[in-house]
């Protein structure tokens, strides 16, 4: 209950706290300081919910900030219209769409997206980065979920770190071409995840990726 008012109290500070002009005194002013604190308000609050109800945090920030929930039925086609979109966009660029249930799943092969052992993402596949922004923004009713894959080549701890900055650096490029970090589980894995052996460079390449997994915002 401590922590209950203490965040309800946080908000209502965020909400209109304004500072005396004649006193410097810090007060809570009669009209919301503006749309962007009341965003930032909705946001807290979701989270507040979130933490209580046991809603994935992700859902209950952008819940809060007044992004609608997907219900019933609309969830389906939401999630067909943007796969079709994300297949337009994303054709013949070697970056795959899968689809599983109401998830869709986009693999980035390391060799398209990253040099040999390095974290940032290759210039020339930012025009590939940036249409998949475009359509994370058309349909922003979706988690996204940004993984860093490896193979097994080199210690685990090298391989963990190295999945974790890849995952970053992609989250960040969406991050800069608009898509909400409120939308974003960004994680890296290492080698635990490996989708084929690892015993044949075929099997390896196919190990070394970023995960990109959209899943609809859904009421609780």
């Amino acid at each position: 209950m401590k922590k209950i008012l203490a965040v309800c109290a946080a908000l209502t500070v965020l909400a209109g706290c304004t500072t005396n002009p004649y006193t410097n005194e810090q007060q809570v002013s009669r009209t919301a300081a503006g749309t962007g604190i009341g965003a930032g308000v909705g946001a807290l609050g979701g989270l507040l919910v979130g933490e209580i109800a046991g809603v994935n945090r992700g859902q209950a920030a952008l819940i809060g900030a007044g992004v609608g929930a997907l219900t019933g039925g609309g969830i389906g086609v939401y999630m067909d219209r943007q796969e079709a979109d994300l297949r337009a966009q994303l054709q013949g660029t070697g970056v795959s769409v899968t689809r599983s249930g109401d998830r869709i799943i986009l693999n980035m092969p390391s060799n398209i997206t990253f040099a040999t052992n390095q974290d940032q993402v290759r210039s020339e596949f930012y025009p590939t980065l940036t249409s998949v922004a475009i359509v994370l923004n058309k349909y922003n009713q979706t988690i996204v979920d940004v993984a860093g894959n490896t193979d097994n080549v080199g210690s685990e701890s090298y391989n963990f770190a190295l999945s974790q900055r890849r995952a970053g650096s992609v989250g960040q490029f969406l991050q800069t071409q608009g898509v909400s970090g409120n939308r974003l589980n960004i994680q890296g894995f290492g080698m635990s995840r490996p989708v084929a052996s690892n015993a044949t460079e075929e099997g390896r390449a196919q190990n070394r990726r970023v995960e990109i997994s959209i899943s609809p915002l859904q009421a609780g």
